[in-house]
């Protein structure tokens, strides 16, 4: 009996001293966590037009356009890996089409204007190995002002049928990039 109690109890300490040496090797949560944006255009239960995944930086008491992120120069949309998005179908962006496929999406920040890379290069980390001989399209569109802070950068898409936005945001920063699709 007291070899039973003994090898119960010495199989219960191996037990937690595994679970608890597997639980260290787990990173932290990200502080930019990744995220997915959708245009479902009818809805969610309808066929994806286009998906975009992206890191979502915060502020953090930072300026981030035209501080960390300068104006005028390549940027991953994002935090850590660059940002990707899948279209589905060929799609519209302000006046130029490009063709179902999977790109990365560069933007160049600035003031008044901002300027929206499909870039067909893949799974690269920030801008740093950026190329321009890979871009696919470059679309320049206004940038606006929010309604209040937006604190954590967010993209998303506004819209119903084959016309809609998509949208970016960050602290007083909006930009509005026109899409349209054929059903």
């Amino acid at each position: 009996m007291k070899q039973i109690k003994w090898i119960a109890f010495s199989s219960l300490l191996m037990v937690l001293m595994i679970t608890q040496a597997d639980a260290q090797k787990f990173p932290g949560i990200d502080p930019s966590p990744a995220d997915i944006a959708y245009f479902r255009p009818d809805g969610r239960n309808a066929d994806p037009v286009i998906k975009v995944i992206y890191g979502r930086p915060s502020k953090k008491g930072r300026t981030m356009l035209g501080g960390v992120e300068p104006y005028g120069k390549v940027w991953r949309t994002g935090a850590n890996e660059t940002t990707e998005i899948k279209l589905f179908k060929d799609v519209t962006f302000g006046d130029k089409l490009i063709k179902a496929g999977t790109y990365s999406l560069f933007t160049i920040p600035d003031k008044t204007e901002w300027t929206i890379i499909f870039n067909s290069k893949l799974d690269t980390w920030g801008a740093y190995t950026y190329d321009e001989k890979a871009d696919v399209a470059r679309i320049k569109v206004p940038a606006g002002k929010t309604d209040s802070e937006v604190e954590t950068f967010s993209i998303m898409f506004d819209g119903t049928g084959d016309k809609a936005a998509m949208i970016l945001a960050w602290e007083n920063t909006l930009v509005r990039v026109p899409v349209k699709y054929t059903k």
